[in-house]
């Protein structure tokens, strides 16, 4: 019987799946496929640890705009979709990576707060302070990562 509950749990997580591709955005190009959700995600995890994470379009944008380098994670099921369609144009011309993953429910956990979070800016180092060396490298290799595989996915699109 305990075979029953995982079949169970699993067509209540593909149907999940499901939905959060329906109320993806047209705009959520490119979007990161399982695997690299999975890495931007603990990605994401890891900076709010470390302070190293701006939450929210406004946050987001300031940072864009005072000249702060990261990749920018946003959420594909915003509505309404205004919110967030400059930011990528923020983005681009700062030459700053950016992805969209396909829930803001998920990105909000990943960044340590309960609220729905629209988009997050994952800084290589933290704004204020600083973090002991051992850690500012485990973080930064992460970082190069996560950042390349996105660059080489946006790469692929055009």
């Amino acid at each position: 019987m305990g075979g029953s509950d995982s079949e169970v749990e699993k067509s209540a997580r593909k149907e999940n799946e499901k939905k959060k591709l329906l109320a993806l955005a047209p705009i959520a190009k490119p979007l990161a496929g399982k695997k690299l959700s999975k890495r931007t995600l603990k990605l994401v995890r890891k900076a709010a640890e470390h302070k190293c994470l701006k939450r929210g379009v406004k946050e987001v944008v300031k940072s864009i705009r005072r000249g702060n380098k990261g990749v920018c994670v946003i959420a594909g099921n915003i509505t309404p979709i205004d919110v967030i369609t400059h930011v990528p144009i923020l983005c681009e011309e700062a030459e700053i990576p950016y992805v969209y993953v396909t829930s803001k429910e998920d990105l909000a956990n990943a960044g340590a707060t309960k609220r729905p979070t629209c988009c997050v800016l994952v800084l290589s180092k933290p704004t204020k302070g600083e973090l002991a060396e051992e850690i500012q490298k485990k973080l930064k290799t992460e970082y190069d990562e996560v950042s390349t595989e996105i660059t080489s996915l946006a790469a692929s699109m055009f």
